[in-house]
């Protein structure tokens, strides 16, 4: 009744909007100010305005009708299998324009279901499907921590190249380097998330001095800038290494292949969870 008296600009117009006579509205607006114990219309004036607490409480009001609005769409889209949101994690080792496609795809189909998506690295993929922080992991790594809990399928392989920047001491080593000579200088990592499951590092060699960083970005700019060595997928490396910001040097221990996979919690259950499982089973790696 407030929000039709406001938008309409008397009571006339609002009561004949809401299919009413006028004295019905202005008594219900009356028994309003009552239940409440507070004036809600300033009538003193040739045309009644909304005092401070009524618009209060028409603002309030507007806020629970568009709630309503948005639960009463929400029921009629779990009643067809839609969850109200989905929350995916994509692995750290994916680029976030991978999955720009993808998501294109999913809302020209003008599916319903809201999309969260946060990024997670090493064993901060599983941790987040393990805690419930999230639904769907795309680009999760190593082992599967209990099979039982979880469901997954495979993605593809990610290859490694070992990247220096130009100007850095193994930049001039003789391929293949030995383990005992990359040993030697510091090795650029990303920060696992993981905040139950143990930690994991990957591409560092034993007693070897490390810096730890935020994320993917960092870590190439760190090497680019010479702060350190490392692993990268080849969809980060080769970008730089054409660009001539990056080197490729060879070892004589590679880092070998890894399987990624696109994980979530067995129990989980709903539309758009299985369209993005259906669209990753023929996903290709980034180029």
């Amino acid at each position: 009744m407030l929000d039709a008296i406001d938008r309409l600009g008397s009571f006339g117009r609002a009561a004949s909007a809401l299919g009413k006579v006028p004295s019905a509205l202005t008594y219900s607006i009356r028994k309003l100010e009552d239940d409440l114990d507070v004036l809600i219309f300033d009538r003193r004036g040739y045309r009644a305005a909304l005092t401070s607490a009524g618009k209060l409480l028409l603002d309030e009001g507007r806020r629970l009708l568009e709630h309503a609005a948005s639960v009463e769409a929400s029921i009629a889209q779990a009643a067809k299998g839609w969850e109200p949101e989905l929350r995916i994690a994509l692995d750290a080792i994916l680029p976030w324009a991978w999955l720009e496609p993808h998501l294109a795809v999913y809302f020209k189909e003008a599916c319903p279901t809201r999309l969260r998506i946060s990024e997670e690295t090493l064993a901060g993929s599983w941790d987040a499907l393990a805690d419930g922080r999230v639904d769907l992991v795309i680009g999760a790594s190593g082992d599967v921590p209990n099979s039982a809990q979880f469901g997954s399928q495979g993605l593809f392989d990610v290859t490694f190249l070992f990247c220096v920047a130009p100007a850095h001491p193994l930049a001039r080593a003789t391929d293949p380097i030995a383990s005992a000579d990359v040993t030697e200088f510091r090795g650029v990592a990303v920060a696992d998330t993981s905040r139950r499951l143990p930690l994991r590092t990957t591409g560092l060699l034993s007693g070897q001095d490390r810096l730890v960083v935020p994320n993917m970005r960092a870590k190439i700019d760190a090497q680019i800038a010479g702060l350190g060595a490392g692993y990268l997928a080849t969809w980060f490396a080769r970008p730089e290494i054409k660009t001539g910001r990056l080197i490729e040097k060879r070892v004589d221990a590679p880092k070998p292949v890894v399987g990624l996979v696109v994980a979530w919690r067995a129990n989980a259950r709903g539309r758009a969870l299985d369209w993005w499982r259906e669209r990753m089973r023929d996903a290709k790696p980034p180029k």
